[in-house]
């Protein structure tokens, strides 16, 4: 269940105050049912609370409905009942209406606001032919709503979303109070069915460690229901080096459903990539459709990449400061071998120049012993 959803767009359901008493004002908790029933709770009196609880009713208990899911050709019609129950501690009066649906911003499943007409799917919902109906219930009672869904001729094929929402009034001082719960309901008319999740608008950057192996590469892109079937997906992203080899490890997101012609950005960061120059951040991703949706066929996988330099400062830092010192001690061996080389020929010049001032003196005192 999706509860306390907060309008993502004008016409979305909100909250409303006024001054004067007379005006009416709403302050919106929606819930809309992805798993199991929806409920709404509030106390309005210390001793009183007023709760709302719907769900789509089951042929069988232990499978229950999360959703209402039809596929229904143009021009085709069919019954179906929603059970509402009274789960506060004071009787209550109920409206029963279905509105259109969309994706918030945050990725949820919203619905028009109440003032708003529904031109799609929620135009095809009817209550005994009305566009709603009013119950009452006691504490702890439960009623069946009939309703009716009726596709019109002109219906094109794909998901067409709505809701069937329950809404209850109550005073809170000088401000009626609106408390709406929902459960999702889509209609997938026949026909040429497109499922497709693309990926748009790729970009990547890259966060440098003093590690030159230990670096974060954040890649931000669109995700785009392109098609006309409501589809989640999981997401892979994973950075590649030159030749396609993989640099870093993978990681995963899940997309929640998105509704046909909906957007969504998504950023993922992936860690433990190297300064290895050319970085290939790479995205993958599995579309999906939910548990209780109608299988729409085949689901094809799509993958997009981009390219991301990354100078390696601290490595060449490293590398020019190893240079330098081993260029310093090359140039210091040189000057040393040059000495030693030198030293060597002086020392051996030393060396010749006495032997020969020891033959001449030799030589001289053998010539005048001879005289």
């Amino acid at each position: 269940m999706l509860s306390n959803l907060a309008p993502a767009r004008p016409n979305a359901w909100g909250i409303r105050s006024a001054a004067l008493a007379l005006i009416a004002a709403a302050a919106v908790s929606l819930g809309l049912s992805s798993a199991g029933s929806a409920r709404a709770d509030d106390a309005s009196a210390p001793n009183d609370t007023i709760g709302i609880s719907a769900a789509p009713q089951s042929a069988d208990a232990a499978s229950p409905r999360s959703r209402f899911s039809y596929q229904m050709g143009p021009g085709q019609e069919l019954d179906d009942v929603y059970v509402v129950t009274n789960v506060g501690s004071t009787p209550q009066s109920f409206t029963v209406f279905a509105t259109d649906a969309f994706n918030t911003d945050e990725g949820g499943y919203g619905l028009l606001e109440t003032g708003v007409a529904p031109t799609d799917a929620g135009a095809w919902v009817a209550f005994s032919g009305q566009p709603s109906v009013a119950v009452q219930l006691e504490p702890g009672a439960s009623t069946e709503v009939p309703f009716r869904v009726a596709v019109p001729a002109d219906a094109r094929p794909g998901d067409h979303a709505a809701g069937l929402a329950v809404s209850a009034l109550s005073n809170d001082g000088q401000v009626l109070v609106d408390r709406r719960v929902g459960t999702r309901l889509y209609v997938r008319v026949p026909g040429d069915l497109q499922p497709l999740l693309s990926i748009d608008g790729m970009s990547a950057s890259y966060t440098p460690s003093l590690n030159p192996l230990d670096g974060e590469t954040a890649v931000t892109f669109t995700v785009r229901n392109a098609g006309n079937v409501a589809l989640a997906g999981r997401l892979k992203a994973e950075v590649r080096g030159l030749f396609g080899i993989g640099v870093s490890g993978e990681v995963g997101a899940e997309v929640d459903e998105m509704l046909p012609g909906s957007t969504r950005t998504v950023t993922t960061t992936v860690s433990g990539v190297g300064q290895w120059i050319y970085l290939s951040p790479t995205v993958t991703l599995y579309p999906s459709v939910d548990q209780q949706a109608l299988n729409p066929g085949p689901l094809r996988s799509v993958s997009r990449d981009t390219v991301l330099f990354v100078v390696p400062w601290a490595l060449l830092a490293a590398l020019i400061i190893g240079l330098l010192v081993w260029g310093g001690l090359r140039l210091r061996r040189r000057i040393d071998d040059r000495r030693a080389r030198a030293w060597v020929e002086y020392t051996e010049a030393e060396a010749r120049r006495k032997a020969e001032l020891e033959r001449e003196v030799v030589g001289a005192g053998t010539s005048g012993a001879t005289r």
